[in-house]
């Protein structure tokens, strides 16, 4: 099957995983080619999403002449509304999306532009984080949701969706911008299209737009003289790259109507608009059952969720009937220790089990938390843990050695709940550390892993959730760890792991990708860092002009503050060298090398 455009112009199926780049000035046609492919997306079963800053996309439900029943997609929010869009539903909408494979449109026009960036931020972030089969998203009025110059607050949402348009393949994500205003969407977005559809242009700046694209992609500049000349419905259609082996080039052609209701069209005085008499029935008691159970889900798998299960089972555990068994779990940890993980996980099951309510309770727990436990490790980079008490006055207590902490780690090989549990203690000191402390460790083992032995300070402070490495939190929690001989001080500004910190450290529980890194790293930057080494990144392994770099995150001037100083951090974060003046390459680092 084939993506139908125009008498002479079919797209295979592939082309849902592109990114499109689709502008026009008002009334040109770009809004009928994009509803065009999303009609030919539905025919061919693949799902897409329209995020719909101006409420125009509802007519899908209804035929052309609005007599009939036209695709059966959900609108949510917006005048047409099958169900409500709130600005906290972005993360569920997208679960529910991604699990249940179904095409709609997200009408966010009601909402304010504080409340829009949060739902399309939170939106975007889930697609990218959970999508695995093809999905096409459409942008209509890109430059609402990825501006070029973003105000105050919107910054996260940019960010996302940056991401999502620049990595999303592999995610099986497409994506089609859909502006009048080129100039004004975010230049990460344009220059990142690989197929692009120009309609009827006439704004300098939005031509300007255009030549940029080209300079990324060819050098057919001639078609810019006519782009004035297009008649509405027509538009030059540039795939230099796709399909890859025989790619569509450049044609001009004009886009077929689309079969759905033209619900954008530009009322006129005068005349008597027509209203949609049947619209294409969705089952929609069967999706709120959907959404429910995607609740349900999310609520298990959240870790404030998490936390709050840990907490009432504590409680349960707490109980008196339990404390002697808690005692002896502790003893028996202990004595297992010498053998080994895996060895101290055997021996506390069995034990726990004696208590089946306890035990089903913490199991239900512990699998809601194999399945979100990279997330989880992310956002808080901290294990959950369960601190086991004093349950008796210490002088009954078994020898021991001190309270010590039990840490909930994920792990493929162990038996029954896939969890390994380990003790957090050492020979020296006093057997625990506080937070701060405990993601130092973990920033520094990460860094282990990829291949930073000794890593700057500043680093492992900006991967332990500190921008500033003379805070008095980092540097107190730093101080204690080597007072603990749990780090020491290889050379000056540098850190690293002793055996002893190594064996409390809690590294992701996989190795990350190089992808997996720079995403995490881009999003904790976020702002004018973020925006400067993404296109860094891309060029690796050679090097950008600092002009390129400045010019993508929106600044003319080099000598600008805001850019000096992004730029600053960046290097004394290790992220970029200087490898020739005036030239920046992004630091091998970053791609799990050695430097």
């Amino acid at each position: 099957m084939k993506l139908k455009l125009s008498d002479t112009l079919s797209l295979p199926l592939e082309a849902a995983t592109q990114t499109f780049l689709v502008v026009g000035k008002r009334g040109s046609g770009k809004s009928n080619t994009s509803v065009r492919l999303a009609e030919q997306f539905y025919h061919a079963h693949i799902p897409f999403v329209a995020i719909d800053p101006v409420d125009n996309w509802h007519g899908l439900k209804t035929s052309r002449d609005g007599k009939h029943a036209g695709l059966g997609v959900y609108v949510f929010g917006g005048s047409r509304a099958d169900l409500p869009l709130e600005a906290n539903a972005g993360e569920l909408i997208a679960d529910t999306i991604i699990e249940h494979r179904f095409s709609c449109v997200l009408s966010v026009k009601h909402l304010s532009g504080r409340e829009r960036g949060r739902f399309v931020g939170d939106f975007a972030k889930r697609l990218f984080q959970k999508n695995s089969e093809p999905l096409h998203l459409f942008l209509e009025e890109a430059h609402e949701v990825a501006p070029q110059n973003p105000y105050k607050g919107e910054e996260e949402m940019l960010g996302h969706v940056s991401r999502l348009w620049k990595l999303g393949r592999s995610s099986g994500l497409g994506g089609s911008a859909i502006t009048q205003r080129p100039a004004s969407l975010s230049k990460n977005i344009t220059t990142q299209a690989e197929i692009l559809v120009v309609h009827r242009t006439l704004g300098p700046q939005d031509v300007a737009a255009i030549r940029e694209w080209i300079k990324y992609h060819g050098e057919r500049e001639d078609i810019l003289s006519q782009l004035s000349t297009l008649k509405t419905g027509e538009a030059f259609i540039w795939a230099p790259d796709f399909p890859e082996g025989n790619p569509i080039g450049l044609q001009r052609v004009s886009i077929l109507l689309r079969e759905t209701f033209d619900s954008a069209a530009t009322p006129k005085a005068g005349e008597k608009r027509i209203e949609p008499r049947v619209l294409a029935d969705v089952d929609l008691e069967k999706l709120k059952t959907k959404m429910a159970a995607t609740i349900e889900r999310a609520k298990a798998e959240d870790p404030r969720e998490l936390r709050k299960q840990i907490a009432e089972l504590k409680k349960q555990v707490l109980g008196k009937t339990a404390s002697n068994a808690l005692v002896s779990v502790h003893a028996d940890l202990q004595k297992a220790r010498k053998e080994g993980e895996r060895q101290a996980s055997q021996t506390y099951e069995p034990v726990l089990f004696q208590h089946k309510e306890a035990h089903r309770t913490l199991r239900r727990a512990l699998q809601n938390a194999a399945k979100v436990i990279d997330d989880a490790l992310t956002m808080t980079q901290d294990a959950l843990e369960i601190h086991v008490p004093k349950l008796k006055p210490q002088s009954e207590w078994p020898k021991l050695g001190g309270t010590g902490k039990v840490f909930i780690h994920k792990s493929e090989g162990t038996p029954n709940s896939g969890i390994t549990f380990r003790t957090a203690k050492h020979s020296e000191g006093n057997g625990q550390v506080g937070r701060v402390a405990q993601g130092i460790l973990n920033a520094l083992a990460e860094l282990e892993q990829l291949g930073a032995k000794a890593p700057k300070r500043t680093l492992v402070a900006f991967l332990a959730g500190y921008s500033n490495l003379s805070s008095t939190g980092f540097a107190k929690a730093l101080s204690s760890l080597s007072t603990d001989a749990l780090v020491y001080y290889p050379g000056s500004g540098l850190v690293a792991l002793t055996d002893a910190g190594r064996k409390m450290a809690l590294p992701p529980p996989r190795p990350r990708s190089p992808q997996e890194v720079q995403g995490r790293i881009i999003i904790l930057l976020g702002g004018v860092s973020a925006r400067i080494l993404e296109p860094i990144i891309e060029a690796y392994p050679k090097a950008i002009p600092r002009e390129q770099a400045a010019a993508v995150a929106g600044y003319t001037n080099l000598a600008s503050t805001g850019f000096a100083k992004a730029l600053s951090r960046l290097s004394s974060l290790g992220f970029i060298e200087y490898p020739s003046s005036g030239q920046v390459k992004a630091s091998p680092v970053l791609f799990l090398e050695e430097a």
